[in-house]
């Protein structure tokens, strides 16, 4: 009998989920292969409830980020009163029925989170009793809040020492922790010729080219990043990533149009690695599952409007380690590429210290991992 493995997101933004597609994607290709089964929690609660995690996050880190950046920071050492103490609360209410008949339908060996919410839940259910297989959570940023951590988890998996030592900090046990990387699909282990890439996307490989990308819904202040960038020289070329955000796609399209051969709009896409492959640099924000796909491909990023919180956490990550620098405004990004551009040393500096820091192999680590554990009773 294959083991079976049961991998739960959340959509509320693009990274939770694409990680657990990267695991399952291991999964499939593991000898022997891993049974692998991927739930959005989303789809299986209340449509109101599903609003809110979903819809209203991005909102509220798009139009509100300092209210987001004093919730983050005020709940990460919560206590029973406080406003996450309140949502744990909240969250135990939740009607997690499909949940359970789900579990119950298909018998998993494991379980692996990519997002905190499924992973308090089951810790609740266990703390009351109710007999689950052994409960994993995959952590998705360079950095570790209190809304991961739970006592009837049974194994960790982050993205470095120091987020290990953080978790160890916070009362997790070392032997439950294991330092994986962030998981991201095989394909951005794979070896791909710039110029077939580039063709493939219609720009010119010979040509310095930049790859810009706000996140898989779009945000992060696209148009008018890219509108900065076509001031510099007319060699350089643009690819920009609207994500599943029509109205920015065709924001951006116009703007292409007056800028014949210079700006490359692309809407939502699973082959963000020929992209990558066909780039030079990578305007990003600093999301856990977009920069993990940089270190993949040794990519140098340059990093913008990172949500605060997380992101802020891993774009400090990332320029400690030196495979990054931060714009923190449109001027500033336009006046760092200018002379990233005509510093090639530079960019091949970023570049190797991408690859020191860089764990491709994540997803197919976190398969071995949780199908090789010897759990204790």
């Amino acid at each position: 009998m294959p083991f079976k493995l049961l991998i739960l997101s959340v959509s509320a933004g693009a990274g939770h989920v694409r990680a657990a597609q990267a695991v399952e994607a291991a999964a499939r290709e593991a000898r022997p292969a891993i049974d692998a089964t991927h739930l959005d929690l989303l789809s299986l609660v209340p449509a109101d409830f599903r609003k809110l995690y979903g819809q209203q996050y991005i909102k509220l880190v798009e139009k509100l980020p300092q209210l987001w950046s004093y919730l983050y920071a005020k709940t990460d050492r919560p206590s029973r009163d406080s406003l996450i103490g309140n949502l744990k609360r909240a969250a135990e209410k939740l009607n997690t029925r499909k949940l359970s008949a789900e579990i119950r339908r298909l018998a998993p060996d494991a379980i692996l989170c990519t997002h905190f919410l499924p992973a308090e839940l089951l810790s609740k259910h266990k703390g009351k009793g109710r007999k689950l297989p052994p409960l994993w959570v995959q952590v998705t940023d360079f950095d570790v809040h209190a809304l991961w951590v739970h006592p009837h988890v049974d194994r960790y998996c982050v993205a470095s020492d120091e987020v290990a030592f953080r978790l160890e900090d916070r009362g997790v046990p070392r032997d439950r922790i294991f330092v994986t990387g962030i998981p991201v699909m095989p394909q951005f282990s794979a070896a791909l010729e710039r110029e077939t890439c580039a063709r493939e996307i219609g720009v010119n490989p010979g040509k310095y080219t930049v790859l810009m990308m706000g996140g898989g819904a779009g945000v992060g202040g696209l148009e008018e990043l890219a509108a900065r960038l076509l001031r510099l020289p007319d060699d350089l070329q643009l690819i920009a990533l609207a994500g599943r955000n029509e109205d920015l796609l065709r924001r951006l399209r116009n703007l292409a149009d007056a800028h014949p051969g210079k700006l490359f709009p692309q809407g939502f896409t699973t082959t963000v690695e020929r992209m990558m492959t066909a780039a030079d640099l990578v305007v990003t924000k600093p999301g856990g599952l977009s920069v993990s796909e940089c270190l993949a491909m040794a990519r140098p990023m340059l990093l913008v409007s990172p949500i605060p919180g997380q992101e802020e956490r891993n774009a400090d990550y990332l320029m400690e380690a030196g495979a990054a620098i931060k714009a923190v405004d449109a001027a500033t990004l336009e006046f760092k590429l200018a002379r990233l551009i005509k510093d090639p040393a530079r960019l091949r500096a970023m570049s190797d210290a991408a690859l020191v820091i860089a764990r491709p192999k994540a997803a197919a680590e976190v398969v071995a991992l949780v199908s090789a554990a010897k759990y204790p009773g």
